[in-house]
């Protein structure tokens, strides 16, 4: 069902991002994918992956902040999105709680802004990616992710066309950039005897980046 579709993919240059284009490039005849983040380095490295340089002309690259509305909604008009994945988020705990209107205006504010032009540009199917720490959150970064689920979810009340908001939770990523997976084997070498952990009793959902992708 992803032959000759377009996506829009925000975070483009994240763990998740990477995996799930090369997912697409490798097992679709897709039509064109647009990658936006706000990361330079990042895309300039993925443009000199082999499998990107293959399929260049089906890749479009935007330097851009889902906090900039007016970037954001003219990277996703006139290109006839048929799938837009919402990725891109502040996701450190302890940095959402020293910066929190930092995180706000990236997971809230900016995941309203991609509701927004979405139903700007009348893109077909939205899938936000949210964590398990949205369920009862304890954090900030929980309650913006909280936030964004009920925003994207509250869209398909008021939308005046055929479009599909819809939100996917999972845990701890292993093997994605800040996973705490490194953390653990960097504290099992030093000989200490602990992990940090918040609480003896939490359990923590864990889920491969293949996994999350499919």
């Amino acid at each position: 069902m992803f032959n000759k579709k377009n996506f829009f993919i925000t975070g483009a240059t994240g763990s998740f991002g990477k995996n799930f284009i090369t997912y697409l490039l490798n097992n679709f005849n897709v039509n064109k994918i647009i990658l936006f983040s706000r990361d330079e380095l990042k895309q300039f490295e993925l443009q000199q992956d082999p499998l990107f340089k293959k399929n260049s002309k089906k890749l479009r690259f935007f330097i851009g902040d889902i906090r900039d509305f007016e970037r954001l909604n003219f990277a996703v008009s006139n290109n006839d999105i048929d799938y837009m994945v919402h990725a891109a988020a502040l996701k450190q705990v302890p940095t959402a709680e020293y910066n929190p209107f930092e995180v706000i205006k990236t997971n809230v504010i900016g995941s309203q802004n991609v509701i927004q032009s979405c139903i700007n540009n009348k893109v077909k199917k939205v899938i936000a990616l949210s964590t398990d720490k949205a369920a009862a959150p304890v954090n900030l970064y929980g309650a913006t992710k909280l936030t964004s689920d009920k925003l994207f979810i509250s869209a398909n009340n008021y939308k005046k066309f055929d479009i599909k908001f819809s939100v996917v939770r999972y845990g701890n990523v292993m093997g994605s950039r800040g996973s705490v997976i490194p953390n653990f084997i960097e504290q099992s070498n030093d000989k200490k005897g602990f992990f940090t952990i918040t609480d003896k009793s939490m359990t923590r959902f864990n889920i491969t980046l293949n996994d999350s992708i499919k």
